[in-house]
């Protein structure tokens, strides 16, 4: 199998400045995730993707606020890299952003700036 990853952005100021809950910003990343993964249930990287349940690789990388998730979900559309940007609800709060499946060198070079989430 190519080396298909799934990429997941997460605005590290949730917690470091807004005071979210870590249960908070993980389930935003799997709303986005299972969006996403809904959404582009056909598509064939997305197929592979699922075969190999026990080897699935996601990378989880920190945008550093609202300005700079919804730049690069801009950027991505630019480029027709299919994504879901989870906004949450009711507070109308974009949240993170999950990038459907892909080989990885198709989406690397835009989230290559971007650091691994940690805590």
């Amino acid at each position: 199998m190519a080396n298909i990853v799934q990429y997941i952005v997460v605005r590290s100021d949730l917690r470091a400045t807004l005071n979210w809950p870590l249960g908070a910003v993980i389930a935003q990343c799997c709303h986005a995730t299972a969006a996403v993964m809904s959404v582009h249930a056909e598509d064939a990287d997305t197929v592979a993707y699922l075969k190999d349940l026990d080897n699935m690789h996601k990378v989880v990388l920190e945008a550093k606020d609202e300005a700079a998730l919804i730049k690069l979900s801009e950027k991505l559309k630019e480029n027709e890299i299919k994504h879901k940007l989870w906004i949450e609800q009711p507070e109308n709060i974009p949240t993170c952003i999950a990038v459907k499946p892909y080989i990885k060198e198709t989406v690397h070079k835009y989230v290559k700036h971007l650091k691994l989430l940690k805590e």
